[in-house]
């Protein structure tokens, strides 16, 4: 029989199917919970503790769901909820620096549509039933697959609905094979224009003093470069220079954080900064001293030699990250899918959630899309 029932005290709710949902205000406090569980590199524990420790701008809703009769968990959802525009807003733990968010996922979790859909629903009606009367639940950057199981909560939506989409390169366990498939980016002739310059290296930090010398001359060279396109550059305001320099710290040791670079004596000319975790490596910011090196092309040339560095140590799966630049066809790069769910949580999300749809439904529709976007002056959002 179905029911639903919610105690004001622990923010406990459970639902039909006999599924519990504990909502949870305290990262360190839901961190307790799923401590081994499927994820990818973006619900790790140092990118979660360093994400709810940095960003203040936005309340921790973190729905753990766990099965009411034996009170096994289920899966961790680490979400916020914020107001803007005066709608009450619930969704991951984001703000724009992950690549993808997902539920992390108990290893016996069962994930068949059944499953799948009680989980969902549980979520969304317990997220209505709390008293905080939230009116929009918005889950975006959904990757299909969490550690080889199906994603329960893309029973809420539609694949590969988001704009977005990760850019995945698969290699064998031969590198060589990969370095001939690129040969036209000419990256070995990149690497002997480096190599003429005194002290020309790569390396990769192994130390947390190191990686924030770095950090600290990504953020220079990008501020440089968004300044010459006219673009505003936050990622060096307060808060994004407090969590990516907590992921650098507590990451590196563990090789989670991989910060990378080329230096010769004349100082540090490219920098990328990534994630790995098991096999995958999540490359998340590269920057360049500019056109004095544009010769040996830095930024790729960065990119490939810590390619190949982690897959000398059992790398074989490489994201680009979200964003379809045209270097990442070059590496080969393929699209991954996304996908994003907006849901009503009250009479005021409603028309949020139209909007969201009638723009998914564009997407499928590029000449249309375009035509929207010329009648609007501005990208479809």
């Amino acid at each position: 029989m179905a029911f639903l029932s919610v105690e004001q005290l622990d923010g406990r709710v459970t639902s039909a199917f006999g599924i519990a949902i504990d909502f949870v205000r305290d990262w360190k406090q839901a961190a307790l919970r799923l401590g081994a569980g499927h994820r990818t590199a973006f619900q790790h524990g140092d990118w979660l503790a360093a994400w709810y420790g940095a960003f203040h701008d936005a309340t921790p809703l973190i729905a753990v769901i766990s099965d009411a009769a034996t009170g096994s968990d289920i899966a961790l959802v680490p979400m916020i909820s914020r107001s803007k525009g005066g709608v009450r807003i619930v969704e991951f733990a984001d703000l724009g620096v992950s690549d993808n968010n997902a539920p992390i996922l108990a290893l016996d979790a069962a994930c068949d549509a059944a499953g799948a859909r009680a989980i969902g629903d549980a979520l969304v009606n317990g997220l209505r039933a709390l008293p905080d009367r939230f009116d929009l639940l918005r889950l975006q950057k959904m990757p299909a697959y969490v550690g080889g199981k199906p994603n329960p909560l893309m029973s809420l939506g539609r694949v590969g609905s988001c704009s977005l989409n990760g850019n995945l390169v698969l290699t064998s366990d031969d590198y060589s094979d990969y370095r001939a498939s690129i040969k036209r980016m000419q990256l070995p002739r990149c690497w002997r224009v480096f190599s003429r310059h005194a002290g020309a290296r790569f390396e990769i930090a192994t130390d947390v003093d190191q990686a924030l010398r770095l950090l600290d001359a990504m953020d220079i060279q990008q501020q440089q470069r968004m300044k010459q396109l006219g673009l505003n550059f936050v990622l060096s305001d307060e808060s994004h220079a407090k969590f990516y320099r907590d992921v650098v710290r507590q990451g590196v040791a563990e090789g989670y954080a991989i910060v990378s670079a080329l230096v010769c004596d004349e100082g540090i000319i490219a920098t990328s900064l990534g994630l790995r975790y098991g096999t995958t490596y999540y490359l998340l910011r590269i920057s360049n001293a500019g056109r004095p090196w544009s010769a040996c092309s830095p930024g790729l040339l960065v990119t490939e030699r810590t390619m190949a560095a982690l897959h000398e140590d059992g790398v074989r799966r490489f994201d680009l990250s979200i964003g379809n630049h045209d270097y990442k066809r070059r590496f080969g790069a393929v699209p991954l899918p996304l996908t994003d769910v907006s849901v009503a949580l009250s009479w005021r999300g409603v028309p949020y959630v139209l909007r969201d749809h009638a723009a998914q439904g564009l997407r499928r529709h590029p000449r249309l899309a375009a035509l929207a976007n010329r009648a609007m002056g501005r990208a479809y959002p």
